[in-house]
């Protein structure tokens, strides 16, 4: 993660901060997902049905897709120095586009939107991050999520 000044923060708002690494989104993960969440709905956990739906093979989770937002956004995200800790402070909106299906490779664009001075020592990040798929001109979601930096 890139840290900067406090006073520096809003410098970066309206700017693309970068691009993950791809990541590939196998059987493996979206199985592990199901077991964790307990949703095991065919689309995702039965490549057969999956097979006879218009996705043609099973798809991930949209909350696993979400939830790659932190470790996707690990090393792009701007942040204060001095940080102490970052929290996730929940998403203002998410919309899902195309599903991801198994096998695919995604990465997380992240552009920052908004920079917010909570309480004295508190600052609030709002960023807009865009899950690609390889391959694909459309996204799997555009989502903005919030992150509130003590320092």
């Amino acid at each position: 993660m890139p840290y900067v000044p406090v006073a520096e923060l809003n410098d970066y708002v309206g700017k693309e901060l970068g691009r993950s690494e791809w990541l590939t989104i196998d059987q493996e993960r979206i199985n592990l997902f199901a077991e964790a969440t307990g949703d095991y709905q065919f689309i995702h956990v039965d490549p057969v049905k999956a097979a006879q739906t218009p996705f043609g093979s099973t798809i991930a989770h949209g909350f696993l897709s979400l939830s790659l937002i932190p470790k996707l956004m690990e090393d792009i995200l701007v942040l204060p120095e001095g940080l102490k800790m970052v929290v996730n402070y929940g998403l203002d909106s998410v919309r899902f586009i195309q599903p991801v299906k198994v096998n695919s490779k995604v990465r997380l664009k992240v552009d920052l939107t908004e920079v917010t001075e909570k309480k004295p020592g508190q600052w609030l990040l709002k960023a807009t991050a865009t899950l690609e798929i390889e391959g694909s001109d459309k996204p799997a979601y555009i989502a903005e999520p919030l992150s509130l930096c003590f320092v």
